[in-house]
């Protein structure tokens, strides 16, 4: 028994840190989006940009599922992917696209630093989880301090943006896509989720890349297109990839918290290519909501639960 504990323990560690390595190579590749966007924004529309981008990333869905034969969903499914290509494939980025034509990408950066805490919040009433009083706590503080962060931010002092708005609204639909779609993985797995809600969500998403090309013809640079083009098949599709493997292999409660230093990686991206200043109260304000964010997360991971819906332990 002792030597067959030797060789498993090992075997353990090795996939623990696989599964961190795959986790951390998918927020790296979605921590350009919003530089990125900010970029393309230079060029295209926003609704070319979010619309455009989900169409990319669908045909290579499409293509994905075909080469694989996957089954497809079930009606119930279906209206499940519904919700999450309402959140991940069109609600985050449109309205972060358009959000980037007015807002710093390392000002975006610090108020979708709230993501992993909100999508805790949603995944914990979607599945009627109870966490201790320490976990709304900390919840509400990241939202109030990004708020806050928001508000010193502009012009007028205490008063939100249209674009920071635009972030908040990014930010709930994408805790909404994520907690539905983590659950959903389990059914008919990770990647494939999001390939099923990319291919749900190509006929509208087609007809507002069309709309937004006749409306507003792109003028893009090549730099520009480029950014574009990462934006479709790395941010949309291919960081999926690495995330979801990451979780697969886990721990999910260890790997999903890798999510939490996005915002530094977004922040850091855009001083480099945008050339954007980072003052004291952007960093100040990143630490408070990565630091809030963090706590929540932890508090709900830590909390005992129950065992009759198991919680999806990926956010």
């Amino acid at each position: 028994m002792k030597e067959q504990s030797s060789v498993i323990a090992p075997a353990r560690t090795a996939l623990s840190r696989a599964g961190l390595w795959w986790g951390l190579l998918g927020v790296a590749a979605f921590s350009f989006t919003l530089p990125f966007t900010r970029i393309a924004v230079g060029g295209l529309s926003p609704l070319f940009i979010g619309s455009g981008r989900a169409v990319v990333a669908a045909a290579l869905a499409a293509i994905a599922l075909a080469a694989t034969r996957q089954h497809p969903p079930t009606r119930v499914q279906w209206w499940r992917l519904a919700i999450v290509a309402g959140g991940v494939v069109a609600g985050f980025p449109l309205l972060t696209s358009f959000a980037m034509t007015a807002a710093p990408a390392s000002h975006g950066a610090v108020v979708i630093g709230l993501l992993p805490a909100a999508t805790a919040v949603i995944v914990v009433l979607r599945t009627r989880e109870r966490p201790g009083r320490a976990f709304w706590w900390f919840a509400a503080l990241g939202a109030i301090t990004a708020v806050v962060f928001a508000s010193l931010q502009n012009e007028d002092l205490g008063e939100l943006h249209w674009a920071d708005l635009l972030l908040f609204a990014a930010v709930l639909a994408a805790a909404v896509g994520y907690a539905e779609g983590g659950l959903l993985a389990r059914e008919l797995g990770a990647w494939q989720t999001v390939s099923w809600a990319l291919v749900l969500a190509a006929p509208l998403m087609l007809v507002l890349t069309l709309a937004s090309a006749v409306a507003d013809p792109p003028t893009a640079s090549p730099v520009q297109w480029l950014a574009f083009a990462y934006l479709a098949v790395v941010s949309m599709f291919l960081g999926f990839f690495a995330w979801y493997r990451g979780l697969a292999i886990g721990p999910m409660a260890q790997v999903s918290q890798i999510q939490l230093v996005q915002p530094v990686m977004s922040i850091a991206w855009a001083a480099l290519l945008l050339h954007e200043q980072i003052g004291w109260p952007t960093a100040l304000g990143g630490l408070a909501v990565i630091v809030c964010a963090a706590l929540a997360v932890r508090t709900r991971l830590t909390h005992p639960r129950p065992t009759t819906h198991p919680l999806n332990e990926e956010f």
